[in-house]
């Protein structure tokens, strides 16, 4: 089983007394009989009917939960109401734990992972309570920020990043050779690079718990090294930084046009560097195309190595989408995944977005996932690409239907068939085209007002007429289609 997350909800002085009153059972029950009261019964029982209790014991409620999908949508959209829940009950200083496994099925797929609003750098002092790592008797054991779910076993291999995963690979396993140092990874939005570079963190401190490895994005650095200026910590914020042995800064580009950030970061990675630490960073963009930065400091970041990840190719979307949908305990056939992969193309993060938003219809519908069901999905997350359409597109297409010669359309040929198609040819031009009634015209060969009266005809035919219902809907699906 995996632990998710704790939420500390609002202190309630009740609940030490409290908690060895009540068995973990009898607590659920409360605290469904309040969510029941306050949602409906189809919304209860397709987010809530699954939850099973486990334990309740140290203030601690653990609940299992048939996936991550769950617990994350439990505190997106019910933190308030499982808030509430708790404090009705009187027991309001619980730290609600959510468990279940990565893979359905598979408890050896188990990690753990607590949520995080990634404010602030939080270290544990002896007495559990948040220290400021800044200041000079600050606890040496820290929170890494590290996300477990971004290990090398979730990470799936492609040509799109075979070099940045070979390299990360190599400083992950052997954390004592500096030969790519630093490290940066740079590549658009949503190709993997944040999960590509915690893997790295997540690993050495696998081999070497007592490994100072952490995880900062460059605006935490900023708003960190913000307060440490005004608050006149700036010495305790350089020492804590220059004794860790891996920083991974993720989005560097965001210290773009910030040259007092800049200058003491290119002090800390002076620092870091000199002694032998790691230093791996995230970019969107190579250092050569950088913005808004000292010379000096770009010159830092080629001092190692710099890999890029490209959006993700076919075979690799396709991995994704089947490890995502095994996390998530979703059945996909080949001909959705297949669907996914051919449509949503950009990016790594849209790919796991569409699997979540099938759950949840599915879910809420209490219906099996279809292709039907995943072309909404697509068409809610991206806008499909459709080829270019022009009106040589679209008379070939009418001619193919009816088996026409294109050449036929530009005579003054009256039979019918010829006479149909040549309408339908200006009806569609104009509704999926875009073009003009007198443009229709000159391409044809006949008057403005012709062309109104074809359009005209063709739409009051339609509601009628079913053949050339049939007809017209056959040829925009061959227009439209991939």
């Amino acid at each position: 089983m995996k632990i998710f997350g704790r939420n500390l909800y609002s202190e309630n002085k009740a609940t030490k007394e409290m908690t060895n009153t009540i068995t973990c059972n009898e607590l659920w029950q409360r605290i469904s009989a309040f969510l029941r009261n306050n949602l409906s019964e189809q919304q209860f029982a397709a987010w809530f009917g699954s939850v099973t209790p486990i334990s309740f014991e140290n203030n601690e409620l653990k609940i299992s939960v048939p996936s991550a999908y769950y617990s994350e949508q439990f505190e997106v959209r019910f933190k308030d109401l499982l808030n509430a829940a708790f404090n009705k009950c009187g027991y309001g200083d619980v730290a609600l734990i959510y468990c279940f496994n990565m893979v359905k099925g598979e408890p050896e797929s188990a990690v753990s992972e607590r949520t995080s609003d990634m404010s602030s750098v939080i270290m544990r002092g002896s007495a559990g309570a948040a220290a400021n790592p800044f200041v000079a008797n600050a606890p040496k054991a820290f929170d890494s920020q590290l996300n477990p779910r971004y290990n090398f076993e979730n990470y799936c291999s492609g040509e799109s990043n075979l070099v940045a995963r070979t390299i990360a690979q190599a400083i992950a396993d052997d954390p004592s050779n500096k030969t790519f140092n630093p490290l940066l990874i740079f590549g658009p939005t949503g190709v993997g690079k944040t999960h590509l570079i915690q893997a790295v963190g997540i690993r050495i401190k696998e081999k070497n718990p007592a490994a100072r490895v952490l995880y900062v994005t460059a605006r935490l650095f900023q708003s960190q090294y913000t307060a440490a200026n005004h608050k006149g910590q700036i010495n305790n914020f350089l020492h804590f930084y220059q004794s860790i042995d891996t920083l991974i800064v993720d989005d560097i580009q965001d210290l773009a046009g910030k040259p007092d950030t800049q200058n003491t970061f290119f002090y800390i990675f002076n620092q870091l560097h000199l002694n032998n630490r790691q230093i791996i960073m995230s970019s969107d963009c190579a250092p050569a195309q950088m913005d808004g930065f000292e010379a000096r400091l770009l010159n830092r970041f080629k001092w190692g190595a710099s890999a890029e990840l490209n959006k993700p190719d076919y075979e690799l979307r396709r991995k994704v989408l089947m490890k995502k949908a095994a996390q998530d305990g979703v059945v996909l056939s080949p001909e959705i995944i297949d669907y996914i992969a051919e449509n949503v193309t950009d990016s790594i993060r849209e790919l796991e977005g569409v699997v979540a938003s099938l759950l949840a219809q599915a879910t809420v519908l209490n219906t099996e996932i279809s292709l039907s069901l995943a072309k909404i999905a697509v068409s809610n997350a991206i806008r499909i690409r459709r080829r270019q359409l022009n009106f040589e597109i679209v008379t070939e297409a009418v001619c193919s239907h009816f088996k026409l010669e294109p050449d036929t359309m530009f005579t003054k040929s009256r039979k019918r068939e010829i006479s149909d198609a040549r309408q339908i040819v200006m009806y569609l031009s104009k509704k999926l085209v875009g073009m003009s009634f007198k443009g229709i015209g000159n391409r044809l060969g006949r008057t403005h007002a012709t062309v109104i009266y074809s359009c005209n005809n063709i739409e009051e035919r339609l509601p009628i007429d079913k053949e050339l219902r049939a007809d017209i809907e056959a040829i925009q699906a061959a227009l439209t289609s991939e």
